[in-house]
């Protein structure tokens, strides 16, 4: 028996539409970016899904809704671990501003290097190190359940997944855009024993990231025992 993973990234926000750096901080969805959410929850209309997840930031959160209008019997779990990457000091800045100030060269540096991190903030390969031990419970706990997988995510945490799943390098994955309106579906073998449980929010270990943390220097950071 096979199971699958439906991944898609949350819809385009006001800083996305502006070209700022976003990360932690909590950027609502754009008229179009409700407009994505609307087209992924479409394409997802006729697919088998027994749990979703979503981070805590809102963007997340406000495009699983739309999926869940055609799911509503799935369960819905949160895990901080596929949050966005945290741009660190860099949060809330345009990308002009910086280019103007500092050059393209940096810019570009911070924007797509694999293990340069803004200050106070994540690279990709501390965003990896989070995601990956997100993947390894993902994939016991649907062999145990059986269950289909959907997950509300942000581009710079699907880079790891997909690069997981793809068997993709470094060098490629940086390279990747991720799409508004659109998933990324992944299916493997559970086995053929059949589950009488339906799995419920105990059964499955969120980490969660704490509201008030929006640095990944942060001493409350949860993400640091992975880094």
């Amino acid at each position: 028996m096979k199971c699958c993973i439906f991944l898609f990234r949350h819809g385009k926000t006001e800083f996305n539409e502006a070209k700022r750096f976003t990360g932690w901080l909590d950027s609502k969805l754009t008229a179009k970016g409700k407009q994505n959410a609307k087209v992924v929850a479409k394409l997802l209309k006729n697919k088998s899904i027994d749990v979703l997840f979503e981070t805590r930031l809102s963007r997340s959160k406000n495009t699983l809704k739309e999926v869940r209008k055609f799911h509503k019997n799935a369960l819905v779990l949160r895990d901080d671990r596929m949050m966005e990457r945290c741009y660190g000091e860099l949060q809330g800045h345009y990308h002009s501003d910086f280019i103007a100030k500092q050059g393209r060269a940096l810019f570009d540096k911070y924007h797509r290097s694999y293990d340069f991190p803004p200050p106070k903030g994540e690279s990709v390969k501390m965003v990896e190190k989070r995601v990956l031990p997100f993947i390894r419970d993902l994939i016991k706990f649907m062999k145990k359940y059986q269950v289909n997988i959907a997950i509300s995510a942000h581009g710079n945490s699907m880079r790891p997944f997909r690069r997981y799943f793809e068997k993709a390098s470094v060098n490629r994955m940086v390279k990747w855009e991720m799409p508004y309106d659109d998933y990324f579906e992944y299916s493997f073998d559970v086995g053929s024993k059949k589950i009488v449980k339906k799995p419920s929010k105990k059964d499955w270990k969120s980490v969660l990231l704490p509201k008030k943390v929006l640095l990944a220097s942060d001493k409350r950071n949860v993400f640091k025992k992975y880094y």
